[in-house]
């Protein structure tokens, strides 16, 4: 069947949530939808943020952890660290459950903001003063005739 063609389904669309809530998924699937490697995702299994199912040596990952690879890669993205990242994930299976997730994660997104923030004026600062070096060196040069060397 051509890609452009959308696929029918075989179930009625009130079975499709479960159906979505059962699928699972190998590692190569998730490693290409997320664009990238099966190293990566090994190295999440190994630091205890995802654990999927095991049939012999094969993976077996669930919708679970697809949305827990998801959250870890957007984690990532944002500049939080992987003990970060745990913590936000795990405090979803804990008491006060999700709302205490969000409210921690809306914490830790303003602790990372202020980093940001003075990252922001630490570099404007560091290009300003850039400028006004290369500046000097130029108008030093300038003097010179240039830079070029004399000739004896």
């Amino acid at each position: 069947m051509p890609k452009s063609m959308p696929r029918r389904r075989a179930r009625p669309a009130e079975a499709a949530p479960s159906r979505a809530a059962s699928a699972t998924f190998g590692i190569a699937d998730l490693a290409r939808e997320f664009d990238v490697t099966t190293r990566t995702i090994r190295f999440y299994e190994a630091e205890g943020l995802i654990a999927p199912a095991r049939r012999g040596q094969h993976r077996i990952f669930t919708a679970r952890d697809r949305v827990r690879l998801r959250l870890i890669l957007r984690g990532k993205r944002l500049g939080f660290s992987l003990g970060e990242i745990r913590e936000i994930i795990d405090l979803y299976d804990r008491a006060p459950g999700e709302a205490g997730q969000l409210r921690f994660f809306l914490g830790k997104i303003r602790e990372r903001r202020a980093e940001l923030e003075l990252q922001r004026t630490d570099i404007a600062e560091t290009l300003a003063e850039l400028a006004e070096v290369e500046a000097r060196c130029l108008e030093q040069l300038g003097r010179l005739g240039g830079g070029r060397k004399r000739r004896r």
